[in-house]
């Protein structure tokens, strides 16, 4: 499972809203998103990115996809890993 951690990296960066945001990608990464752009990506997880735009989420963010994506495996449910 994939979780998408944008909002907790903002909130760990003291970035409150999509206006800040944008702000932010303007200023320290040279990129512009619309505000429904925006707002998209802060209230779901995307089904896909451009990597432009993950590129600019890491520069103006100071992280890494690693950071915005957190991977979870799945539990069997017999309790043990999924590779046996």
């Amino acid at each position: 499972m994939l979780a998408w951690m944008l909002r907790q990296i903002m909130a760990e960066r003291g970035v409150w809203s999509g206006a800040a945001l944008a702000r932010l990608l303007k200023e320290k990464a040279g990129y512009e998103l619309s505000a429904p752009s925006i707002s998209a990506l802060l209230n779901a997880p995307p089904k896909q990115i451009k990597a432009e735009t993950m590129d600019a989420l890491c520069t103006a963010l100071a992280c890494t996809p690693n950071d915005l994506w957190v991977h979870s495996p799945p539990i069997s449910e017999s309790g043990a890993g999924a590779l046996n």
